[in-house]
């Protein structure tokens, strides 16, 4: 799955609240909580009296907002009361995208919920978050005017507080005006299915934090438009059915790039769903029973809870058939890895969505997908424009560079890929410089696009091109900040290095701290260093497959700079 705005949020240490109550506020029945955490970032925050529905709806929707990914805070140990815990809740308030008070019979009879709403709709009005409420058992408009059972509740709290000297009128005027205003927004009246109306509500906040669920995919894209289209159209006339979805093309065409705006186009439309990427080189890397947990992770919520491919496919199998799925499926290369991950139709629910993208059309004939879509080149418009974009920040070259433009758009041969790192490299280079690069990217033959992502490589200095070659072997995926003391204890000063790479396109640094590299140019590395010797791979600099690092340790031929086993 694409990373969430509340993974961006610093943590900050939890700390362990007590607050004291006094008599009064013991029948208030008021909620709180046992361990908050000021400044956390949260999608949903709950205001709900803890014993009208604590063990009850409340505990299901709460429930069943995590079991989809959602990061939600209820106020759930009756702590509220005291003025160590107010400023947590506010601050879990102030830090909450949505804001879902629960108003059940009793709601008015809790000072702590009634401040809470205060606070709730300062946010809205302030900050223009999102408030949702939950009408449990009771009528907006009992809640509006104070009538009913929950007028009667609220009437009694409201007495009882006035013969209290300490007592502040213009407080209830607060609460007063607070439930105006909350109960005139569009909510959710609980009084029949409750199970029903959990789903229904957790489907809603899922669509409205659909950013959360969205795959990352570049801010530079021209004309994928049109190729989302001509598939969308494909895939929604059979919204009923189960579908197999399949991109097939070249490497460095886009297929990843095409399948995540497909995949963000469905992603509100499902509550389950699973992204899993690279997996040609997971397969080698960790093995099949590594790609089923993730899957039932991401699906289920549970952590390795297989132990081999026939427990995993057995899951899978099995409890997936009542889940309508979205799953996308990234750079696969055997029709292995599909069988032991989706199967087949049988294992979703109706309506469910598996995307495939591989450079092999002949996997998608195998397996039957139902829309297989080759993904073209890019027309010598939309590679001008995408060139341009990174050698000139602009849609179009300036006038001096329009030939030269047009000649390395012609090189590129309407490759996204190319058309990016060739524009990163020639960016503020001289009209010289791109003559010089043209004429190296002239002798590699038209499909050789490895040989002509090496001339980036190529115009590394000696640190840089050691530090691509680390990523490109070892660091797919890892924080950043991992490898960065081994390549500054080697001087290979990583700050600047790090910087160049990610200014040539050569690399990309996610907002979770985490080394990015296209395939291509993972392969364009790792071709690199067994070119060092293509016989004796205990001779090269680096080792990482598996296969190949127990061979070299048998024959005790561990005399390498590096010795990875991933």
């Amino acid at each position: 799955m694409a990373e969430s705005e509340a993974e961006m949020c610093r943590p900050i240490k939890k700390r362990k609240i007590n607050a004291s109550r006094n008599a009064e506020d013991v029948d208030t029945g008021a909620s709180g909580s046992m361990t908050v955490s000021t400044g956390n970032c949260y999608e949903v925050f709950l205001s709900f009296r803890g014993p009208d529905t604590r063990h009850g709806f409340t505990d299901h929707l709460y429930n069943g907002l995590l079991d989809v990914g959602i990061n939600a805070f209820r106020d759930d140990d009756e702590l509220c009361q005291g003025k160590d815990i107010k400023p947590e809740l506010m601050a879990a308030i102030m830090n909450s995208k949505i804001l879902i008070p629960i108003f059940s019979k009793n709601y008015g009879t809790s000072s702590c919920c009634l401040d809470e709403l205060i606070q709730i709709m300062e946010c809205k009005n302030n900050n223009g978050q999102i408030v949702r409420p939950i009408f449990y058992k009771v009528k907006p408009a009992e809640v509006r005017y104070q009538t009913g059972r929950f007028g009667q509740a609220f009437h009694e709290r409201r007495n009882r507080l006035r013969e209290r000297s300490s007592f502040d009128p213009t407080t209830l005027e607060k609460w007063k005006k607070a439930l105006d205003e909350v109960s005139t927004l569009k909510g959710y009246e609980a009084d029949g299915y409750e199970g029903k109306l959990v789903k229904s509500i957790v489907r809603k906040v899922l669509n409205e934090l659909k950013k959360k669920f969205e795959l990352v995919i570049s801010e530079n894209l021209v004309g994928i438009d049109d190729h989302v289209k001509k598939v969308m159209e494909l895939v929604c006339n059979k919204s009923d059915d189960t579908l197999f979805v399949g991109i097939h093309g070249m490497g460095g065409i886009g297929k990843t790039t095409l399948a995540k705006a497909i995949y963000n186009k469905f992603s509100n439309e499902f509550e389950y769903r699973s992204f899993i990427a690279d997996i040609r080189e997971l397969w080698k890397r960790n093995g099949r029973h590594y790609l089923q947990n993730q899957l039932i992770y991401d699906i289920l919520k549970l952590k390795n809870e297989t132990c081999n491919e026939d427990e995993g496919t057995k899951l899978i199998s099995t409890n997936f058939k009542g889940k309508k799925v979205l799953i996308l499926l990234d750079d696969v290369d055997s029709v292995v890895q599909l069988k032991c991950l989706v199967g087949n139709r049988d294992w979703f629910a109706s309506g469910s969505r598996i995307i495939i993208t591989t450079r092999n059309k002949r996997i998608l004939e195998e397996v039957g997908v139902d829309y297989p879509y080759d993904h073209k080149e890019m027309d010598k418009d939309q590679s001008l424009i995408l060139f341009s974009k990174h050698a000139f920040r602009r849609d179009s070259p300036s006038r001096e560079f329009n030939d030269l433009t047009h000649e390395v758009v012609s090189i590129a041969g309407g490759l996204p890929l190319s058309l990016e790192i060739f524009g990163s490299l020639l960016c503020g280079k001289e009209s010289k410089q791109w003559r010089d690069t043209i004429k190296k990217l002239e002798k590699v033959p038209n499909r050789e696009v490895q040989e002509k992502l090496r001339i980036s490589y190529e115009g590394l200095d000696h640190g840089q091109k050691q530090i691509f070659l680390d990523i490109a072997c070892f660091f797919i995926g890892e924080k950043k900040t991992i490898p960065i003391y081994m390549w500054d204890a080697c001087d290979f000063f990583p700050g600047e290095g790090i910087e160049v790479l990610i200014s040539m396109s050569l690399i990309k640094v996610g907002s979770d701290d985490r080394l990015r590299m296209h395939d291509q140019l993972r392969d364009l590395g790792r071709a690199i260093v067994r070119e060092e010797n293509q016989l004796k791979p205990w001779c090269r600099s680096r080792l990482w497959d598996y296969e190949e690092v127990e061979k070299v340790l048998k024959g005790s031929k561990v005399t390498i700079s590096f010795l990875f086993l991933i």
